[in-house]
């Protein structure tokens, strides 16, 4: 018996947004409705088949834009799932490559939310449709071993910041308080940061100091902070 074999493109986005109950800072992502068999009515991430005449980053791109409203600036390819259970036909077989986006706040203000577009805090999403569930467990465990030496936690902040607001991200991430001078220390002998001459200035304490990642360090890990 001959099988069929289809690509798709899906994409797990990450924002952070205060916890509904504790206040903090947690990873939040968008999930998408389905409207239509299979798995009609539960939850999943955005994406949908590759187009013949589409590249993978723009088909990732194209579909969060019209499910989600989302133009994220930080776009990577993530992993590609293509277990054999992953389709509900015995004579086809769907290969997903999927992508994951970081986005800032204001972006994710920004986004489409309704009826059938609503955000989740990442931790704690319902059941999901196919094998999503265990996709967004693999990108919630990636982003959580990369946050510490790459350049990704800036793509939640923008190009300048604090390092109590990079220490914020960090605690966001990976669920746990750290020491603020140990941070510090840690940041400032990594090399990867530049002070810069601007502070943040309005809130209730000291104007704080602005840094920025050092452009002309290039991790092999994850490439430029724009993605692919």
């Amino acid at each position: 018996m001959s099988s069929r074999t289809d690509l798709a493109v899906s994409t797990v986005i990450f924002a952070l947004r205060p916890h509904p109950t504790t206040r903090r800072l947690a990873l939040w992502l968008p999930l998408v409705r389905r409207i239509r068999d299979p798995h009609q009515g539960l939850w999943a991430l955005p994406g949908g088949p590759l187009a013949p005449d589409e590249g993978l980053a723009a088909s990732a791109a194209r579909n969060l834009r019209e499910t989600t409203r989302l133009t994220p600036q930080y776009l990577e390819q993530l992993y590609a799932f293509g277990g054999l259970d992953r389709s509900d036909s015995a004579d086809e077989r769907t290969v997903s490559v999927v992508y994951w986006a970081l986005v800032r706040p204001e972006e994710a203000d920004a986004g489409e939310a309704g009826v059938n577009v609503r955000w989740f805090v990442a931790d704690e999403v319902p059941e999901l449709a196919f094998d999503h569930s265990l996709i967004v467990e693999y990108a919630l465990w990636r982003l959580r071993n990369k946050v510490e030496y790459s350049r990704i936690a800036a793509a939640f902040l923008g190009e300048a910041f604090t390092l109590a607001e990079l220490r914020g991200v960090h605690e966001a991430v990976l669920q746990r308080t750290l020491d603020p001078a140990n941070f510090r220390r840690q940041m400032e002998s990594s090399g990867r940061l530049v002070a810069t001459d601007a502070y943040r200035t309005g809130g209730r304490h000291r104007p704080a100091r602005l840094y920025r990642h050092d452009q002309s360090i290039h991790l092999a890990d994850n490439g430029p902070l724009t993605g692919l």
